[in-house]
Parts: structure tokens; sequence; C-alpha cells
């Protein structure tokens, strides 16, 4: 392949390479090119892809290839083109090709790769581990280091460890890029090999401070080791630098959320909602926080929106409810938990909460039903006990109601003085039999 034409296709070759973990994968890009041996279909296809007039490139392709079967240039550009067209089968067809007809070549290999991981085929380690040993015609180590890159991605489910062998090879050719770094840390830290992925974090902040990922990952670390006091200012100076990244935001939020300075908390979790509105898990944790601040009514509007934009979501159900109970809203409240527990009948804490509120609205039976279920799915305990038999004396069945008095006591341990002196009443009218 020509150094110059070479040189163009291996910058389409660098991003085809860099979309990969997004699953955007490209081929190559190509530029207007003259060389005295190229057949003029060729060029001429060459030009009509600058122009993005793929439809007329793929006819003269076409035609070249009719001419000279075994031309793996042509091969090669008729498979960026039918990837253009949407017809990624076809392409991948053409590229299998010109790899046949010119197996030495890096950048079919390595296209072709990159085209079989987009369609989950096996063969694609194959041909990228094809490109690992192979040279690029322009820019050996950069687009060696690309190779590398996108095998490990390849590996990281089935084999990670090879993978991070991938991942070192790509930094030991490209030291100055970030990217195998910040990849290798996101999989130690999948791997929970967290001293491991702090180094390579650290790695890719000193080549590129602005690294959002890296700096996420760094503060999810240390969120982890419990040292908050390393990960707050390296996420207020992102915060500042990016004032507009939903994402710093959120997780200053939480950081801040987990040292207790709640207000700070919300602050940033509300800035990072709405910036990213439809991120429901940004609106999850500004409605928790908004309940620990005891700011219930605006939790209740952000968890009622929650429930409507996520109808089958149980937990929201229950969540709502929850917020609904401190509120006194018993009604609204038991109507949220008997959603819930129709979406997730193993839901054990929304029968528990269903219990609460059935006994607030003085539906006892109900009461005694929904702890019933909880206690098939969660151990029992006090306050589960108590509830049990107060439901049974208001239902005036005294013998249940003793049992579960009696067994309220046996295990609440002095924690509960006002219900322990409630029961010892009761039990003490009850075994009088004067009921």
């Amino acid at each position: 392949m020509n150094h110059r034409v070479a040189s163009v296709i291996l910058l389409g070759v660098l991003t085809a390479c860099t979309a990969l973990q997004s699953q955007d994968h490209v081929t190559v890009r190509h530029y207007k090119e003259r060389i005295d041996d190229t057949p003029p279909e060729i060029a001429q296809a060459e030009d009509a892809i600058q122009k993005n007039d793929f439809s007329g490139a793929e006819a003269l392709l076409k035609k070249a290839i009719d001419k000279d079967p075994d031309n793996y240039q042509a091969w090669f550009d008729l498979g960026f083109v039918l990837n253009r067209l949407g017809r990624p089968e076809e392409s991948i067809s053409a590229y299998r090709k010109s790899v046949a007809a010119k197996p030495e070549v890096f950048e079919s290999n390595l296209n072709l790769g990159l085209m079989l991981v987009r369609g989950n085929n096996p063969e694609a380690e194959q041909f990228l581990r094809a490109a690992t040993t192979l040279k690029p015609t322009a820019h050996p180590e950069e687009g060696q280091s690309r190779a590398w890159l996108a095998l490990g991605h390849l590996l990281e489910t089935k084999k990670p460890q090879e993978a991070l062998q991938a991942y070192r090879k790509a930094s030991e050719l490209a030291p100055q890029d970030p990217e195998a770094h910040l990849s290798a840390g996101l999989l130690q830290e999948r791997q929970k090999e967290f001293a491991a992925a702090e180094v390579e974090y650290k790695q890719v902040l000193a080549l590129d401070p602005h690294s959002t990922e890296a700096a996420i990952g760094l503060t999810n670390l240390y969120m982890k080791s419990g040292n908050l006091g390393d990960a707050e200012p390296l996420l207020r100076r992102l915060a500042g630098e990016r004032p507009d990244d939903a994402d710093i935001h959120l997780q200053l939020g939480r950081l801040l959320a987990a040292q207790g300075k709640k207000d700070d908390a919300i602050a940033q979790i509300e800035a990072a909602a709405k910036l990213a509105p439809n991120d429901s898990e940004a609106q999850r944790d500004l409605a928790d926080l908004l309940v620990q601040a005891n700011k219930l009514t605006e939790a209740e509007k952000i968890y009622r929106d929650l429930s409507r934009a996520r109808p089958d979501d149980a937990e929201v159900h229950d969540l709502l409810g929850e917020v609904l109970l401190k509120e006194h809203k018993f009604t609204d409240a038991q109507q949220e938990f008997v959603t819930s527990v129709k979406i997730k009948p193993d839901l054990g804490v929304a029968y528990g909460d269903l219990a609460i509120a059935a006994n607030e609205n003085q539906n006892y039976a109900l009461t005694v039903k929904a702890l019933e279920v909880r206690a098939k799915l969660l151990p029992e305990n006090p306050i589960s006990y108590f509830l049990r038999a107060t439901a049974f004396d208001h239902l005036k069945d005294y013998k249940q109601a003793g049992q579960y008095y009696h067994l309220f006591l046996d295990a609440s341990g002095g924690k509960y003085p006002n219900e322990e002196w409630k029961a010892r009443h009761r039990l003490v009218w009850i075994e009088s039999g004067k009921h």
C-alpha cells in the first residue's frame, strides 16, 4: 500500500479503534489521493468517497474488482463504503476479501476485526491479534497501540488478565495516550483490584488532568475505602472546570452526602438533575437526600414524577409510600405499597411498609395479611410482632394477640419502652379472661 494513501487510511483506523468502547465501530475515512499505479476506477472512487458519494464509489469499486478480483485496495475501499451505506455484513465480506488478497496489511486486519466486534462475531479476536503482529504503514507505534487497545476491549469479559496485558502493550507503545491506562483502571476496578486501579487512574490524570472518567473512577475508589477527604477537592475542582457536566455534580453530591454535608449535597445533585432531567438515578438520589433533610413535600413531588416515568418500578412506589407515611398521608401510602407488591411480589420490605400504612388506616385484616407474607420473605423483628399483636387485638382475636405480645416482649429487650408498657398492659387484660 502506498505510503501517502496509508497515512490517511491509518488516521481513519485510529478513529475507528478509539470508538470501540462506545460500540460505534466505523471503518477508515479516505481522502483524495493520486498514485501512479492506482487503477482509475479506484482513484475516482476515492474522489467520490471524499464527497460522501458512497453509492457512486460502490459502482466504481465494483468495476475495479471486475477487472482485478484480487485487488486488495479495491476490496478495502469497498468495505468502508458498504459500512457507510449501512450494509455491515457485505462490508465484512469485502474486508475478508481484502485480507485474503493481502494478509499482511495492518489496516485491513484491524478494520475487519473492528467490524466483527460490532457484530459480536468471535472471529474478531483472530484479526485483531493479527493486527498487533503487523506494522502499520504510517505512525507504526501509534497504530500498534490502537490495535492492542482494541484487542484489550474485546478480551475484557472472557479474558480479563489478557486484556490487561494488551492495555500495558498499548500504553508502552503510546506512553502519552491516557486511554489504555483508563481502560485498565476501569477493568481493575470491576475486578476489585482497587490498588492497581488507583495507580492507573492517577496515571491518566497525570497525562490528562481534566479526565472526567479517571476523576470519577478515583473518587469511587476513595469512597469505597472511606478516604473521602482526598476525593472531595478533586471533584470540586472538576465541578468548577466543568459546570455543565451532570456526572461530576452527581458524584460530588454523593460524596458530600456520604460525609453528612446534606445541604451541599442537595445543591450538587439538584444541579445534576437540572442538567440531566431524564437521569432517574440522579432524581432518586435527590429525593432520598430531601427525605433525610425532612423536605418531604419536595421529595414527594420527585417520587411522584419518578413513579409516572417508571410505573413498573416497585421500589419507586415503595419509596413514595414511605414519604407519604412520614407526611401522614396514610391512604395514599397504602395504595403505593399495594402497587409495589403487585409489581414485585417478593419485595419483603414493601409488605412491612404496607402493614404500617394499613394499621394507621385501621385496616387490621390487611395488616395481618401483609405481615404474614413479610414473614415468609424477611426475618421477624420486634415491630412486626407488635403490629401483628395490636392488629389481632383490634380484630378481637385475643389468643393470637397474646401470643404476639409475648413474642414482642421477648424480642424487644427494653428498646421500645412505650410499646412494651402497652403490651404488658394488654396482656394483663387479655390473660385476665374478662374479654
